[in-house]
């Protein structure tokens, strides 16, 4: 079924069906701010709709937002754990912890987060978690060497890379580590410039600026993604050849990005939400790691910059953006 139809169904979907769904109340937890990923929020609600549970009608949706500051998460997962939700949507490694301190009994559903879930201690295994938490665990991380292998592709002579992350983010670290070691084998220099908020982002590109790097690496967790649109707007500005490690930062302008496509993980989150409103258990349902993996070029950002970007990697792109 195409993208298009498949809308068009949920669109007209009987209300009488709806109604033969209980009324179900959910947790809604990101890191960011409500702009941080709207697509894949609404292709969440899109394939919950198509399963009979609509914003409004017989769902509850309780949304709270981080905004980038790690530090107050326990505090707003016992909140939303407070008004008794059937199922906790979450993302990112620091919600998910907060969110099993606040609980250990409301399922709780990953969107998406850049660690192992069970390294976390969030799961026993994939295949059996045995807790209370289930869903998607994206491995970006693993991707940081061929992410950094593309950006020597488009800029052969490469010694000195600038990664702009959030340090204080697990993820950041797991980005890091493969990062580095790609590194020492192609005998490229790393230096890491830290942001925590919105006042850091303008400081820590002037040091990349300063540190006169040949590349630029973004790792977008933390409160890199939370200003993520700032961030690309500077990382664009510095004219450097740049890779993301998220798809949306390609969206916002930035020049190149491999991932794995979140928004089809958002989808594939909202059949677990489904199957646990219809009594399964978190315990008993698979983790799923990322299966679909996408680079995107941004060749008008790559005009703008006054860049070539080599045919080798436009004809490997699983989608360009002119």
């Amino acid at each position: 079924m195409k993208r298009r139809d498949f809308v068009g169904s949920v669109a007209m979907l009987p209300f009488a069906a709806l109604a033969q769904q209980p009324m179900r109340r959910l947790g809604w937890f990101e890191p960011g701010t409500p702009t941080t990923a709207p697509a894949r929020r609404k292709g969440f609600f899109e394939v919950l709709r198509a399963r009979g549970f609509v914003e409004g009608g017989n769902l509850v949706v309780d949304y709270r937002y981080g905004y980038g500051k790690p530090e107050t998460y326990p505090a707003i997962a016992k909140e939303l754990v407070a008004v008794k939700p059937d199922c906790l949507l979450a993302t990112g490694v620091d919600v998910v912890r907060a969110l099993r301190q606040a609980t250990t009994s409301i399922p709780i559903v990953m969107g998406t987060i850049d660690a192992d879930p069970v390294k976390e201690g969030f799961a026993d295994s994939l295949s059996r978690p045995g807790r209370n938490v289930t869903g998607l665990s994206g491995i970006a991380w693993e991707l940081s060497g061929k992410r950094l292998e593309l950006l020597r592709e488009l800029a052969p002579k490469l010694a000195r890379l600038a990664v702009v992350t959030d340090t204080r983010s697990p993820a950041a670290q797991a980005h890091l580590n493969e990062t580095e070691a790609v590194a020492r084998t192609l005998k490229v220099q790393i230096r890491i410039h830290e942001i925590v908020d919105a006042a850091s982002v303008e400081r820590a590109f002037r040091a990349v600026r300063e540190a006169k790097a040949d590349g630029l690496f973004v790792i977008t967790v933390g409160a890199t993604n939370t200003h993520r649109k700032l961030v690309t707007a500077q990382a664009s500005a510095t004219r450097l050849p740049a890779i993301y490690s998220s798809l949306e930062s390609a969206d916002d302008g930035g020049l190149m990005a491999y991932s794995p496509n979140l928004l089809e993980q958002y989808r594939r989150a909202a059949g677990y939400v489904d199957r646990i409103f219809k009594g399964a258990k978190a315990a008993e349902l698979p983790i799923e790691q990322s299966r679909v993996f996408e680079l995107v070029v941004n060749l008008r950002t790559a005009k703008e910059i006054g860049l070539k970007v080599p045919q080798s990697i436009v004809s490997r792109a699983d989608r360009v953006i002119e």
